[in-house]
């Protein structure tokens, strides 16, 4: 591979992609990596919905908190629900983001923007497209999950598990109770998205470029370990980018989304409970486990994504 080709690296021809293997494999992948990371997110959630009496307020006390009431299974309640709705929703992101991805960097060639500008570009353009598309199945899973994972936890209900919750927000809120919180869940995921893909696609060139591997250049190709090493740090920006960003949304989405029907507040009460409580600050509960979650999770997907992908692409 020479330097000029670099590109290839990065962005895949999804129309010559063997789909069907890419899902099936994908979804092995993927369900490995979320096994891993998971319990990041049951400890970011209790983080973000934890009240002032609460005693458990930083990541290490709510781990604590757990093993010692469920040891190792309660760092993965509401796994089942969460594996349940992720393969559907991530083969809708996955194909929403590679389509919306092409037709992006086509739109954007007239326009003759350096390459780092048209990746952030059409990769945030792909990004937000793509976590649009996959709302509509991936909020009613996380709101089914997130009340799991934080039943008994600073007095909030206890479920039988994911159908339980399901049935007492039917019974409740009917079908919108699988939508609350949708709007911020929009407005946290989809910019998200849109910075993680576009941070992504821009600093992975703007490695390239400080390394002397410009795509206007040939040169010897880079080693496997190096293009892995840039597709890692790629993703540790662009996870720090995204949480620093969205976690105050999120942080206000997750406690909508767990209330109940009693305790129901509107997002501006939540936002001046927040305050209240702990100040602007507030807002940022749980973003250490979210940064890391974050980077972690897009790290690791991306090499196991980006491998997929051109693996796939070439048989």
């Amino acid at each position: 591979m020479a330097a000029s080709s670099l590109g290839q690296t990065t962005e895949i021809n999804w129309d010559k992609l063997d789909k069907t293997k890419f899902y099936v494999v994908g979804a092995g992948i993927f369900t490995g990596v979320t096994v891993g990371l998971y319990p990041m997110s049951v400890i970011k959630t209790r983080l973000q919905v934890a009240t002032k009496d609460t005693v458990e307020k930083s990541a290490s006390s709510v781990i604590r908190g757990i093993l010692k009431t469920d040891g190792v299974p309660g760092l993965y309640r509401g796994f089942g629900t969460v594996i349940t709705g992720a393969i559907p929703t991530r083969i809708i992101f996955l194909t929403a983001l590679e389509t919306t991805k092409a037709a992006a960097f086509k739109m954007l060639e007239p326009f003759k923007f350096s390459e780092p500008s048209q990746a952030a570009l059409a990769n945030g353009i792909a990004g937000m497209s793509a976590s649009l598309c996959s709302q509509a199945i991936f909020v009613p899973i996380d709101v089914i999950s997130q009340k799991l994972m934080v039943q008994g936890y600073s007095g909030h209900e206890k479920y039988n598990g994911g159908l339980d919750v399901a049935r007492k927000i039917i019974r409740t809120d009917g079908i919108r109770g699988f939508y609350r919180g949708f709007g911020l869940s929009v407005m946290t995921y989809s910019p998200s998205s849109a910075v993680w893909w576009a941070s992504y696609g821009s600093s992975q060139r703007i490695i390239w470029r400080l390394l002397g591997q410009g795509t206007d250049r040939e040169g010897a190709a880079p080693s496997e370990s190096t293009i892995m090493l840039v597709q890692a740090t790629g993703g540790i920006i662009s996870g720090a980018t995204a949480s620093c960003i969205t976690t105050p949304l999120d942080t206000i989405k997750t406690r909508l989304q767990v209330m109940s029907l009693e305790r129901r507040s509107s997002a501006s009460q939540v936002v001046k409970s927040l305050i209240k409580d702990d100040g602007w600050t507030g807002f940022y509960r749980g973003l250490g486990p979210r940064f890391f979650s974050m980077s972690a999770w897009g790290t690791t997907m991306i090499l196991a994504y980006e491998y997929l992908t051109m693996w796939f692409a070439s048989s």
